[in-house]
């Protein structure tokens, strides 16, 4: 729950005095082992941490091959993983291998129809994204998608997660008017199945407002922005580095109007949400103390 809740100083000597009591009872090379050291290297990983994520994930790779087998579904994890610390790293020729061996392990083992699939399709699209391939982006987005519509009814939130990625990759190809349709379609899903009230509600109308904000519609972004913010402030705690992005959100669309005597005080509690959560290092804070100059 530390972790969930964003205190990652509080969850980190907890996840790493648990690795320590696994590995002297049970060895260095067991199973839950790298349970333990997966639990560690996600939160640096979240952290921003990335130096210190990259060698845990490299052993929880190696020690998933080891004790499972190479063949095992659940290398797929382990790959996916290091391949998205690779991503957010922006080292797209070290992460595009890792994904692809991913996809390729789950439909070897599970088949090219299982729902396992979508996360490493999702994440090797959003990969061809990030390079501007948008064609094969989208074949991947799409193949995900009906993947997800052949088990789930059209409601169902991961179906709506799964447009919203469509409707990103539609803003980033000049289709504004689908990205808007397509955005609004997940937010109705989204408010029906999982309540006014949800986190996923807040980041589906965050993405609704980012599209507004990049068509200059601010009036329309404000009050979605603002909604998010206060969903995500009365579920998640005011100290949730989520909290801290919708500050930022609201602190850009004022700056964007030049509404500087608004936008500081907002960068301001966003700077103060990120240093406490991250600690004074991380680029997050180096991003709102950027912002804030």
């Amino acid at each position: 729950p530390y972790r969930i809740r964003g205190h990652y100083r509080a969850a980190g000597p907890m996840h790493q005095r648990a690795l320590g009591i696994r590995e002297k009872a049970l060895g260095a090379t067991h199973a839950e082992v790298a349970v333990s050291l997966n639990n560690l290297a996600v939160l640096y990983h979240q952290q921003g941490k990335y130096q210190q994520a990259e060698p845990l994930y490299r052993r929880v790779l190696s020690l998933t091959e080891k004790t499972l087998g190479p063949g095992h579904p659940r290398m797929a994890t382990s790959l996916n993983n290091l391949a998205t610390l690779y991503h957010d790293q922006r080292r797209a020729g070290a992460a595009e291998p890792l994904f692809q061996r991913a996809i390729s392990l789950l439909e070897t083992t599970l088949g090219p129809e299982h729902p396992d699939l979508v996360t490493s399709l999702s994440n090797l699209a959003d990969s061809y994204a990030a390079q501007r391939r948008y064609a094969e982006s989208e074949r991947l987005h799409r193949r995900a998608l009906a993947i997800l519509m052949r088990i789930y009814p059209p409601s169902h939130p991961k179906v709506a997660a799964s447009l919203h990625r469509l409707a990103a990759l539609a803003q980033d190809t000049g289709q504004a008017t689908e990205a808007l349709a397509i955005h609004r379609q997940a937010l109705v899903t989204l408010e029906q199945t999982l309540g006014r009230h949800h986190p996923d509600v807040a980041s589906s109308l965050r993405e609704l407002a980012q599209l507004h904000r990049t068509r200059q519609e601010y009036a329309e972004s404000l009050p979605l922005y603002q909604r998010a913010l206060a969903i995500r402030q009365q579920a998640l705690g005011r100290d949730h580095p989520t909290v801290a992005v919708s500050l930022n959100d609201l602190a850009n669309l004022a700056l964007d109007q030049q509404q500087y005597d608004i936008a500081a005080p907002l960068y301001q509690q966003a700077l103060s949400i990120h240093e406490r959560a991250f600690g004074t290092q991380h680029p997050a804070v180096a991003t709102s103390l950027h912002s804030l100059a």
